[in-house]
């Protein structure tokens, strides 16, 4: 009997704790679920995301790789660029849009709209990467807009080691634009460095350096 009511007293016990806890516990194990759920469906719409910027970026590479590249093309082009931008900004696929946008804008005469285009690149982006890129193809354009001072402040900026060397290839090109022949020489010469350095070939500087040592001779 001692037993009986230890058994008694414990399925009471039980049924307590339950009236007590139970409650609770679905709504802990639903609020679980959910979350499983929720994350799933997060992934899922991500990966769909994923897909379709990824496909608006294919159909810009296939408008803008065009050898024939008219103005409605153009203009094609640059509203799937805005598109991908507008519907997946901050991804890989948008920043890499941003770029051709802006290689676009220069193709059409239209260096203002390339400028703010890599302005915004630069100071939006989170890869590195791509907003080093911005950073060099940005300083080229003032260097070519005879803005040299303007692409040395645009090259301190941040770029990640792998574009280096072009970074002192253009650091060199702004050099030279303001008739500072010996800081470009260096800067030429470092880009050579690095090229060789990082096993990837820098075509131009070489000749720089040889058209720069022909004007020092011959002035």
């Amino acid at each position: 009997m001692a037993e009986l009511r230890t058994e008694e007293e414990q399925l009471e016990a039980i049924k307590r704790w339950w009236k007590e806890n139970g409650v609770s516990l679905l709504i802990g194990a639903a609020i679980a679920a959910a979350g499983v759920f929720g994350w799933k469906t997060w992934q899922d719409y991500q990966a769909g995301q994923a897909e379709a910027a990824s496909q608006r970026y294919q159909q810009l590479l296939t408008l803008s790789s065009q050898e024939q590249l008219d103005d409605a093309a153009r203009e094609r082009a640059e509203e799937v660029a805005t598109t991908l931008v507008e519907e997946h900004g901050g991804t890989l696929y948008a920043d890499m849009a941003q770029l051709l946008s802006a290689r676009l804008s220069v193709e059409g005469g239209d260096q203002a709209a390339a400028r703010e285009t890599l302005e915004a690149l630069i100071a939006n982006s989170e890869h590195d990467y791509l907003s080093g890129l911005a950073r060099l193809r940005l300083a080229r354009l003032q260097v070519a807009a005879d803005e040299a001072e303007a692409a040395l402040k645009t090259l301190d900026g941040a770029i990640p080691a792998p574009l280096a060397a072009q970074q002192a290839d253009i650091r060199g090109d702004a050099h030279f634009a303001l008739e500072q022949t010996d800081q470009a020489r260096d800067a030429w010469r470092e880009a050579l460095r690095l090229a060789e350095n990082g096993e990837r070939p820098l075509y131009g500087v070489q000749l720089k350096l040889d058209n720069l040592g022909v004007q020092e001779t011959t002035s």
